[in-house]
């Protein structure tokens, strides 16, 4: 695949923006063991605070990544903000709408584990994975950039005991699609995380362990009732 910047062009992409944004880095991997703390205590209103959080994310991703760094070698960037802007809205919209006593809480079946696995991947995997290949901070991609986090995203997801709508997972698994393309051509090998994290998200949709399109948009990140 012929990619509109070079391999160079694109790690000096995540050089400027890890210098920039510094030390936001530290408060997005803070947020992140908060939704995993908050997934894992199960009180009431910790379902809205998980999808407030996931939110914040994606919102974080289309302006300070894509917006503000990416499109300065890419403008399919400007594309990509928009797509992300909307996966931030339908988690906001989440937020809004999630009520009810029901909290959320992990599985306790094969889709919680494989959840957890790929939770603990995005947060320790991936940044072990790129130093083994070599790939030295700040010229790195850290959590708060598009691909880890959306591998957390699915995690998170998929491990969380709910009901999800399937429109919820568009966009990171087209994410997924993208990236493992430009991952092949650019050598980021921990990428290669984000379509096993697409597919295990497809087959636990596939296998009925999550709500498929007529789920109620007001059940994600809640426990499922039997």
């Amino acid at each position: 695949m012929q990619l509109p910047f070079t391999a160079e062009a694109f790690f000096d992409v995540f050089s400027r923006y890890n210098d920039a944004v510094w030390p936001m880095q530290g408060v997005l991997i803070a947020l992140a063991i908060v939704t995993v703390f908050l997934t894992f205590r199960g009180r009431r209103g910790d379902d809205r605070w998980v999808s407030a959080i996931l939110a914040a994310f994606w919102m974080w991703m289309a302006a300070a990544y894509h917006l503000a760094f990416f499109a300065r070698v890419n403008q399919a960037a400007v594309l990509f903000a928009a797509a992300f802007t909307v996966q931030s809205v339908l988690f906001a919209f989440l937020a809004w709408r999630l009520s009810g006593p029901a909290p959320p809480a992990p599985r306790r079946d094969v889709a919680g584990v494989l959840g957890a696995l790929i939770v603990a991947y995005a947060l320790v995997g991936y940044p072990a994975l790129g130093y083994v290949f070599g790939h030295r901070y700040p010229a790195v991609p850290t959590f708060g950039v598009p691909c880890p986090t959306t591998i957390f995203t699915l995690g998170i997801i998929v491990w969380s005991r709910a009901t999800v709508p399937w429109w919820l997972y568009v966009v990171p698994i087209g994410w997924a699609a993208v990236a493992t393309v430009a991952a092949t051509t650019l050598g980021v090998w921990e990428d290669f995380g984000l379509p096993v994290a697409a597919i295990l998200t497809v087959a636990v949709i596939g296998t009925g362990r999550t709500a498929r399109g007529g789920g109620r948009s007001d059940a994600a990140m809640r426990p499922a009732v039997p």
